[in-house]
């Protein structure tokens, strides 16, 4: 394509910017418009906010504005952002996406900030892990099912090194994208294809002292009020289950919390909002103590439970 054909006035960054929030506003609103804008300018040419912000008048060369022409046609479409630079930031590391896994949310990253920091962690559970290499303190186990692109694992991880972390999920495709970024990340996590719906899945007794998840929890009747960045493009099976069974996994993370957590031990599960109570009803018929956690938009979203010694 001749760059004289693109539709920016000129090179200039304002120019640039300008187009995208014409283009994309009616579409996604100028908030996230301009989050798109960071992410874009930060891939291609590695600009923070604060040197977009001052460079409003510089010019970038014409190989770099073909880049941004073809960026905004695929947001044109509904691409998501992240799709296009083919990563995410995680808690301070560097995720991998595409086709073949959710891109994490800001709910996600959220449960596990407050997770690693201390602040959802419940008072009668057992001892959060060291953060530091080489601690020496008795083995600590974590399991992170559902995993997706290994997200939640590899920050887990990344937070606590000594804790020995092993990630499923039943999508090979999914597997292979988490392994890469538990590489990238420079983390050992150990990925095991299953499904965890299987009657034949099962978890040895008392083995682990912190299970997570973000399963599938959108309910199909659902979909109508979401965005098309994430129905067109995000794994269907990663995100929806039908509305007659919608709690299907939170069925199978209850009875599995219930066998395969120590003493103590805590399961963090993301949730639908709509289905807090419900959700809550079944770790508590497993005899676990539950917390419900609302997130930064003031919604239930993360359901936090403890293990208590009979």
């Amino acid at each position: 394509m001749n760059t004289r054909d693109l539709r920016f006035r000129s090179n200039r960054v304002s120019d640039i910017v300008a187009l995208f929030h014409q283009d994309l506003d009616p579409m996604y609103g100028p908030g996230e418009v301009s989050a798109m804008v960071e992410i874009l300018f930060d891939a291609f040419l590695q600009w923070d906010r604060v040197k977009l912000l001052m460079s409003k008048n510089a010019t970038i060369d014409q190989s770099d504005l073909l880049r941004f022409h073809w960026a905004l046609e695929d947001l044109k479409q509904w691409r998501p952002v992240q799709h296009i630079v083919a990563k995410v930031d995680f808690c301070g590391c560097t995720i991998e996406v595409g086709p073949d896994v959710l891109v994490p949310r800001p709910e996600t990253e959220e449960m596990v900030t407050r997770l690693t920091s201390g602040e959802w962690w419940p008072t009668k559970a057992v001892q959060m892990p060291s953060t530091a290499c080489g601690s020496r303190v008795a083995p600590w186990s974590c399991l992170d099912l559902c995993t997706g692109s290994g997200c939640i694992a590899i920050a887990l991880k990344k937070a606590f090194p000594m804790v020995e972390t092993t990630a499923v999920d039943i999508s090979e495709r999914a597997l292979a994208v988490a392994r890469r970024n538990a590489v990238a990340n420079s983390t050992e996590v150990s990925f095991v294809r299953a499904d965890i719906l299987s009657p034949q899945f099962s978890l040895t007794a008392e083995s682990f002292h912190l299970i997570v998840s973000n399963p599938p929890y959108v309910r199909k009747s659902e979909r109508q009020y979401m965005s098309r960045n994430v129905t067109d493009y995000d794994p269907e099976e990663a995100l929806f289950v039908p509305d007659d069974d919608a709690l299907r996994f939170y069925v199978v993370l209850a009875r599995l919390s219930r066998c395969g957590l120590m003493d103590g031990g805590v399961v963090v599960v993301e949730i639908n909002e709509a289905l807090a109570d419900d959700t809550c009803a079944l770790f508590e018929k497993q005899g676990l103590a539950t917390e419900v956690h609302d997130d930064f938009r003031g919604k239930p979203r993360v359901i936090v439970a403890t293990k208590i010694k009979q």
